[in-house]
């Protein structure tokens, strides 16, 4: 039984930083893609970073984070991160942890993704 737990959200003001954590069991992350996702009160959950399997540890980020987001993982403790640093209020959104075991997709749509977790709040104020 594959199981995913994010935590690490809250409440925090511009500029400031946060680092989520999304912590895996029945499953290896360093065996799948890992991605954060993120979804705004009345909005589509988009895509924020992709993690590659394998120890090359290929990212990517959605454009509007670039340079502020850094993901990564911790393979001794099987838990993946997302440091977010230089926060703004468009980044306030529940953010989710999901993994997929596709060989090739487009891993920035939901799709391929096939475990979730339940996700943890984001609130960016001024």
């Amino acid at each position: 039984q594959v199981q995913l737990v994010e935590s690490g959200g809250g409440s925090v003001q511009i500029g400031d930083s946060l680092r989520l954590s999304c912590t895996a069991s029945g499953v290896t992350f360093s065996t799948v893609v890992t991605a954060w996702f993120r979804q705004a009160s009345g909005k589509e959950r988009e895509f924020v970073s992709i993690l590659y399997k394998g120890e090359r540890r290929q990212t990517s980020y959605r454009s509007s984070v670039k340079g502020r987001f850094t993901v990564s993982r911790d393979n001794t403790k099987n838990t993946a991160y997302l440091q977010m640093n230089s926060l703004k209020p468009e980044d306030t959104a529940t953010y989710y942890c999901a993994i997929s075991f596709n060989p090739e997709a487009d891993f920035t749509s939901r799709d391929p993704y096939n475990y979730w977790g339940r996700g943890t709040q984001v609130t960016v104020s001024s």
